[in-house]
Parts: C-alpha cells; sequence; structure tokens
C-alpha cells in the first residue's frame, strides 16, 4: 500500500511509519515539526508542511495515489485545552476538515483517525464500550468527538470511509529501542517516572491518592503503541475491503493504579524514584478501562505486549538512550 501519515513525526506517528515501512508499504509523511522530531522519521519522503494549508494537500494528493491516509496531528494536552480552547478547535478540527475537503474532491479514500477515550468524559460504567454516552469534560475531547461526527457525516454525504480509533492510555516505546516518546516536557506518567529514574528529573507528582480504588490512586488502562499501531494497519485493510466507517477503543481490558505504575517503574529500573503526592486534578476520572472486544472482533486486532512490566521495559530501554544530565 501507498500510505500517507499525517503527524508522522510524533510519539505514535512515527511508530506507525516505522511499520509500515517494516511490513513493505510505501510510506509519506507529513509534518509540520511544531512537537515531532524529524530524526524520528523512518522513510525517505517527508514533507514539511501544516495540515491546514490547502495547497499542500491538494499538492500532495494530485501527485500521488494513496491507498489511505492516517491522521495523527492533533493536539493532544488536556489542561492546555482548557487554557487555549481555539488552538484545539483551529488544529484538530478546523484542520482536520481542509484534509477531507481535499481527500474528497482529489478522489482519496480511507482515513484512519487517532482518536481518544477523552470523547467519553466523565465513565458512568467500565470497563468503557463502543455505546457508552460521549459527554467530554474538556475541550481536547470535544475536539475528537466534532470530527468523529463529521466523519460520519461526510460519508454519508460523500461515501469518504473511516476508522475512527479511541486510545486509553498510550504507552512503551519500539521494541528494538529506535523510537520512543519524546515530548518536551513529558506529559505521560510513565515517561515521567522513568526520567526521574535516569536522573533527568528529580520529583514525580502524584494527583490524588483519596480516590475509591484499592490503594486511592487513579486507574488507567495502558496499550503499547506497537500495538495502537497494529490496530491502524488492520483498520485501514478493513476499510480497503469495504468496511463501514466505525469507531473502536483500544485497550488491554486491564486497568493499573498509578501506585502499581510506580512500583513497576522502580523494579523494572531498580531506582528509587521520589514521588510527591499533590491534590487531584480537576476532571481525573477514577477509573478508566477499555472494552476493546469489537477491535478484537471486527479488526482481529490482538494485542501482544500486554503486560506492565513489558510496557515499561520498552520505554526505559529508550529513556537509557537520551542524554543525560551528568
Amino acid at each position: 500500500m501507498k500510505v500517507l501519515v499525517v503527524g508522522g513525526a510524533g510519539y505514535i506517528g512515527s511508530h506507525m511509519a516505522k511499520l509500515l515501512v517494516d511490513s513493505g508499504h510505501s510510506v509519506v509523511v507529513l509534518d509540520n515539526f511544531s512537537t515531532g522530531h524529524r530524526d524520528a522519521v523512518p522513510c525517505n519522503e517527508v514533507i514539511e508542511g501544516d495540515l491546514g494549508d490547502r495547497d499542500l494537500l491538494d499538492e500532495i494528493f494530485s501527485g500521488r495515489q494513496f491507498d489511505g491516509v492516517i491522521h495523527f496531528a492533533s493536539y493532544i494536552q488536556v489542561g492546555e485545552s482548557i487554557e487555549k480552547p481555539d488552538r484545539y478547535y483551529r488544529n484538530n478540527v478546523a484542520n482536520t476538515l481542509t484534509l477531507l475537503e481535499a481527500m474528497h474532491e482529489r478522489g482519496a479514500e480511507n482515513l484512519i483517525f487517532s482518536s481518544s477515550a477523552a470523547v467519553f468524559g466523565e465513565p458512568e460504567y467500565v470497563p468503557i464500550d463502543e455505546r457508552h454516552p460521549k459527554n467530554p469534560v474538556n475541550p481536547y475531547g470535544a475536539s475528537k468527538l466534532m470530527v468523529e461526527r463529521m466523519l460520519a457525516d461526510i460519508d454519508r454525504a460523500y461515501g469518504l470511509r473511516s476508522v475512527s480509533l479511541r486510545y486509553f492510555n498510550a504507552a512503551g516505546a519500539d521494541p528494538d529501542g529506535l523510537l520512543g516518546e519524546r515530548h518536551d516536557p513529558p506529559i505521560h506518567l510513565i515517561p515521567v517516572l522513568l526520567q526521574a529514574a535516569s536522573g533527568r528529573c528529580q520529583t514525580v507528582k502524584i494527583f490524588g491518592h483519596d480516590y475509591d480504588t484499592p490503594d486511592g490512586t487513579c486507574i488507567r488502562d495502558y496499550v503499547h503503541v506497537v500495538d495502537l499501531c497494529k490496530a491502524h494497519l488492520l483498520a485501514l485493510t478493513y476499510l480497503r475491503q469495504s468496511g463501514k466507517t466505525d469507531a473502536f477503543n483500544l485497550g488491554n481490558g486491564v486497568g493499573f493504579s498509578v501506585r502499581e505504575v510506580i512500583d513497576t517503574a522502580r523494579r523494572v529500573t531498580g531506582q528509587a524514584i521520589t514521588v510527591d503526592h499533590t491534590p487531584r486534578r480537576p476532571g481525573d476520572p477514577a477509573r478508566l478501562v477499555a472494552d476493546a472486544s469489537r477491535a478484537r472482533e471486527v479488526l482481529g486486532w490482538i494485542p501482544q505486549y500486554t503486560s506492565l512490566d513489558r510496557i515499561v521495559e520498552d520505554a526505559w530501554r529508550w529513556e537509557l538512550r537520551q542524554p543525560r544530565l551528568w
């Protein structure tokens, strides 16, 4: 296949591009490098530019015939979305509409969209399946849900089919040690813990320890980044085999508490990681765990790297390759 990976220099996008290349597919990456890294792109055809640049998109689609587009080019920080909602609606929603218009007018088909469990908001029950009510509690989640609704409407109008994949907690790193998470500053728990273990930061803040959970800390469903990427490849195959526009939850179906993740990081790294307990953050649910049975049944997705130890081990291997403070 020939695939356009939008946001292919970021954390998940670069792993996706690597999986496609390793699987023998032809890959073109589009990225503006606002958060991505050029040296993370594992293919030769890289286009620097913005998703909102319609002229650039027309040029890309007019000169190439893609079997599918995989879209990762979204802003993802919940707190920032509350402070700067316009930035999130412009990039995550308006720019995605520009992409869809270009795809439709140039005859490109099959979009895989990187969505989020944030579309559900405060869970009414766990594990969360696709029928769970969608009631996002922040602009980030709202922007993802807006795109999902937009995709359904555009399919009904024009026949541009898509699959939205709702991640729970993406984690881990390339098992070969060639890629990993490089947000600066880190925004997810496991990279923060591992930077503390390696000496790149000093203390890890834990937000809330009085939740209604067995150890008082939040419970989250962690899914390995490579397993996420395999789900995208399966979803693209599903669309190319006449699959219908749909949305699927992606998670392991097992929740781990913040304290369990800390203990795992200490065990894997052999380091005493200092944590600082701070008050809860607004809008953090006690439990977020996925029911991903539909992805297994419809797409044939079977996660391979399901143990928390393996997820942390792969992330630690990547962390050890990063520059030290000493």
